[in-house]
């Protein structure tokens, strides 16, 4: 396929193979969704900031699962942990105004009494079955592509055996904007190189604005570790730009960040469940740490994908599981195995029989 047919990369029509596009760049963009949330602490009495927050609030809202695996009004109610899936689309940014895909994954979840958040990053080659879909496997990253934020959540939610509460998405306009509100962020690089506007030394500590912080997340070709190593720089950007924002004080920054976010963000979590997880959650960001779901580099039909041994996609699943107070599983589950290395290079299932969901 031709550059100049970009709109068309994922058309329904395509029958004959899976819905990917090679490209020469394909942006990897993180979320800061956990941010916004966070924003809202110390607000809640300040009256024009409030209704400033809540109009965003409404913005930014989107329906996502028609049908969630369980009720999140009691979860937050009963303080218990809930999963978040943070989408960063390749669009708003250097001239792409497509829908895009969600070439950055990650599934945070919020521990409130143990006051953690977990960031899972999920390979954007990774190879799943997205429902409803008419090829029988692709690069997780055409979900959203193909079915929007209900596919993507549908497709996270059967590879790793657990309920997606909320998402939420931002394309990589989103982020430089973001980035450039709160004044910029301090990294330190764990490799050299010089891209774009990202011009960074391993090891030496550097605030980036807007632009150099988009282009060192986007960075993948130069990093030895590839698409892992660029997980690494985004998890650390999200990171800094959670940290750094929960110190601002200045109100006419907060309006300067809500701007930042007008039709870059959306979420499936409304205003009151913002100011739920503000209240109940906001002591989570105490503890940061996070993982990836780490992949075998697998050619199928010329095309490379990322697929997890067995072992590797049951010990993320059941992570994730433990975070999530869910009990833990010794076996894959029917979704899972047509993604681990057990399943055939044609998208169908083994016989391997896994256990059955449970919430």
């Amino acid at each position: 396929m031709q550059n100049n047919n970009k709109d068309k990369a994922y058309s329904r029509s395509r029958s004959n193979q899976p819905h990917f596009k090679k490209k020469k760049h394909r942006g990897a963009w993180i979320t800061f969704f956990i941010f916004l949330v966070l924003l809202i602490a110390g607000l809640i009495g300040a009256y024009n900031v409030y209704t400033n927050m809540q109009s965003a609030a409404n913005k930014a809202y989107e329906p996502g699962l028609k049908k969630k695996e369980r009720n999140v009004a009691n979860v937050i109610a009963q303080n218990k942990p809930i999963s978040i899936l943070l989408l960063g689309t390749d669009t708003g940014a250097l001239g792409r105004n497509d829908t895009g895909r969600t070439d950055t994954m990650i599934l945070a979840t919020v521990n409130p009494k143990k006051e953690t958040i977990h960031l899972t990053s999920i390979p954007r080659d990774t190879k799943v079955t997205v429902p409803g879909d008419s090829q029988p496997f692709e690069k997780i990253n055409a979900a959203y592509s193909i079915g929007g934020a209900d596919s993507a959540s549908q497709t996270v939610q059967n590879l790793l055996n657990v309920p997606i509460d909320f998402f939420a998405i931002v394309n990589m306009g989103g982020l430089e904007k973001m980035v450039d509100a709160v004044g910029g962020v301090t990294v330190k690089p764990p490799l050299t190189f010089h891209y774009g506007n990202a011009n960074v030394v391993k090891d030496k500590e550097i605030t980036l604005n807007g632009a150099a912080a988009l282009d060192y997340s986007r960075m993948r070709h130069q990093d030895p570790a590839g698409d892992y190593g660029r997980q690494v720089r985004q998890r650390q950007v999200l990171q800094k730009l959670v940290l750094k924002g929960m110190n601002i004080s200045s109100l006419p920054r907060y309006k300067e960040i809500l701007n930042s976010i007008d039709g870059k963000l959306k979420t499936d979590m409304k205003f009151d469940d913002m100011v739920a997880l503000r209240e109940h959650y906001g002591d989570a960001t105490h503890h940061v740490h996070s993982e990836t779901l780490q992949g075998e580099t697998t050619m199928i039909n010329g095309i490379d994908y990322e697929v997890p041994t067995q072992q590797e996609l049951l010990t993320v699943s059941n992570n994730i599981r433990k975070d999530l107070g869910l009990n833990t599983l010794s076996t894959l589950n029917n979704t899972q195995d047509t993604t681990s290395d057990n399943s055939s290079t044609n998208g169908t299932s083994s016989n391997t029989t896994g256990q059955a969901t449970t919430y």
